[in-house]
């Protein structure tokens, strides 16, 4: 059967798992009688949760005569490591841009991936359906961001003759005309399969060469490895040479079972050729990046190299007075393999051992990537502890401080950019550009330090009412630019332990809001609210009333408490400081500080 290989990729939320649904269902994989979930690709807890796409999936249908491998690859750029690695399996890729928000950071970052990589560009703008779409303008905006990409990487016969497809993935329908508004996905299946996206049959006559690009696990064979053959051809049960990290010597290996992409699960086959997407059981202790060769004549490929993290945590074993209350693991040595097997997972993620052996440090590419990382060891029943994300500094060729910074893109109501405006000004970023979308809302460009956005989304909600879209990516190292005030109000912190009680809430309403409700446990040093002054207070929200047999008409006040909203790990990193620590158990998010007794803590921030 001929084979293409081509990946689905867009700015987050641009509907690239919705389309895929539609794709398989119009294709025939699933039968008439069979009731198929929303966002299928979605598979993990957290995805469906959320609505996002954090792992890149791969699944493959049939169309005409042609297997089809589709790659649904993630939209936020804190996981852009997933696309980086899914764009080395294709040969073609399909950026679908949203009709009216038109082309964001994450879809310039996977186009300039792209173009490096010399891969088909084919376009859908989706979402055709809003009323506000602006399709003119949105294609006239990304032939120009094309143009500008292929200039900036210097490829002179790059292929300029992008087709566009106008459609909705949610209501199954692209055509060649944006005016159509029914029909069905056809001609999309049709270009998947016609002349553009070249085939992925390579040349199978030479030594085989295999790059793995992705990990997966499996109760049964153990650790899985997912890669592209690049060249020659693989059968199970046979030997072959595998290529470690640089400091491992190659030795010989015999894969196991060989599978491939068979709709949504995968099919086992005896030999696989060069351009096949395969997944090979046998090896332990893989990583991303491995090659695996022929035997006779093994040529190592180039690692895998992805742009660097730009933010670290530490991360402790919990210390906590309610420590082994509420989790089941709790040691450093377990922490340190949940950090192994999270980086071996993801090569965009590093960690490292620090003086303290309770503490690690995990870099990544954002904050959104480090809450998703240890909300999966939290549900995993682990208990620990998180400090402040901190961003990762350089040092210039004169020796000068050199700190990352970042282009952020506000599409915002009209109204509310003089708030968001004032705000990137505390942080110290630059407006950069500045224009208007339709007649109810503007989208402004800045370029800020790094950790200027750090602890800024929650806030960006709030200012523009929540209709508003954040998004950024790493420009690059520029000098540092000065101390930054992280937050500007205290904490009001727990002065002894016990349990809250509605009484005591209510009696310091006045110092601040509030994060927990009555009859939670509490300690000294556990954060409780936010104060209204900028230093730290210690309040006591354990205190009971009094029980006395005097009662007097009209004096017992009715104790009404405010809403709390809900502790995420999200929330909890934007909010922290340096001096506190984020404790997590697979029940609770709290937040304390990291020197727990007041006698020893200054108020004074």
């Amino acid at each position: 059967m001929k084979l293409k290989n081509v990946a689905i990729v867009a700015h987050v939320d641009h509907g690239k798992t919705t389309l895929v649904d539609e794709l398989l269902k119009q294709s025939g994989l699933f039968a008439d009688h069979e009731k198929v979930a929303d966002r299928v690709m979605d598979s993990g807890e957290l995805e469906k949760e959320r609505g996002i796409t954090i792992t890149a999936k791969n699944c493959a249908f049939n169309w005409q005569d042609y297997k089809v491998n589709l790659l649904d690859t993630p939209g936020h750029a804190d996981f852009g490591g997933e696309v980086e690695r899914s764009l080395m399996m294709v040969d073609g890729v399909l950026l679908l841009v949203d009709a009216a928000e038109g082309p964001l950071p994450q879809t310039r970052f996977v186009l300039q991936k792209a173009i490096e990589r010399g891969i088909k560009i084919g376009v859908m703008i989706n979402k055709i359906d809003r009323h506000d779409e602006r399709h003119e303008e949105v294609q006239a905006e990304i032939e120009d961001l094309v143009l500008e990409l292929v200039d900036l990487a210097g490829i002179e016969d790059f292929d300029l003759d992008i087709p566009f497809f106008f459609g909705s993935g949610r209501d199954g329908y692209s055509s060649k005309d944006p005016a159509a508004r029914s029909g069905d996905l056809t001609s999309l299946l049709d270009f998947f399969v016609g002349d553009f996206y070249p085939m992925a049959q390579l040349d199978k006559e030479q030594p085989l060469q295999l790059l793995v690009t992705n990990l997966s696990y499996s109760k049964y064979l153990g650790t899985l490895m997912i890669g592209r053959i690049n060249r020659g051809f693989m059968e199970e049960n046979k030997p072959y040479m595998w290529y470690g990290r640089e400091s491992e010597k190659p030795k010989q290996i015999k894969v196991g079972k060989i599978q491939i992409f068979d709709g949504l699960g995968f099919k086992e086959v005896q030999r696989a050729d060069a351009g096949e997407i395969v997944i090979l059981s046998g090896v332990d202790g893989a990583f991303i990046g491995d090659t695996i060769a022929d035997f006779a004549k093994p040529e190592p490929l180039e690692r895998i190299k992805i742009d660097p993290p730009t933010v670290s945590v530490q991360v402790s074993v919990s210390t906590s007075p309610l420590s082994g209350q509420e989790g089941e693991y709790l040691t450093s040595r377990k922490l340190e393999e949940f950090l192994q097997d999270a980086c071996r997972k993801n090569v965009s993620l590093q960690y490292a051992e620090t003086e303290d052996p309770k503490v690690y440090v995990l870099k990544a590419r954002g904050e959104l990537q480090v809450a998703i990382v240890f909300e999966e060891i939290r549900r995993a029943g682990f208990e620990l502890m998180i400090s402040r994300p901190q961003v990762l500094y350089k040092e210039g060729e004169n020796g000068e401080k050199l700190e990352p910074f970042e282009n952020v893109v506000f599409d915002v109501p009209t109204e509310s950019t003089g708030a968001v405006t004032e705000a990137m000004g505390t942080r110290k970023g630059i407006m950069t550009g500045m224009s208007p979308i339709g007649d109810t809302r503007t989208r402004i460009e800045f370029k800020v330090p790094a950790r200027g956005l750090i602890g800024y989304r929650s806030k960006f909600l709030t200012d523009t009412r929540g209709e508003g879209l954040m998004s950024s990516y790493f420009h690059g190292y520029e000098p540092f630019t000065g101390k930054m005030l992280s937050r500007q109000n205290g904490a009001l912190v727990a002065d002894k332990a016990g349990v809250t009680s509605a009484y005591g809430l209510f009696k310091v309403l006045s110092s601040g809001a509030q994060f927990v409700k009555p009859q939670e446990k509490v300690y000294e040093g556990m954060v409780v609210g936010e104060a209204t002054r900028p230093n730290d207070m210690n309040i006591n929200v354990t205190r009971t009333k009094q029980l006395t047999a005097v009662r007097t008409a009209g004096k017992d006040e009715n104790i009404v408490l405010p809403p709390i909203q809900p502790r995420t790990l999200e929330w909890a990193l934007d909010w922290i400081d340096d001096s506190e620590w984020v404790e997590v158990t697979p029940l609770n998010v709290r937040i304390r500080k990291k020197i727990l007794q007041s006698n020893k803590r200054s108020v004074i921030r």
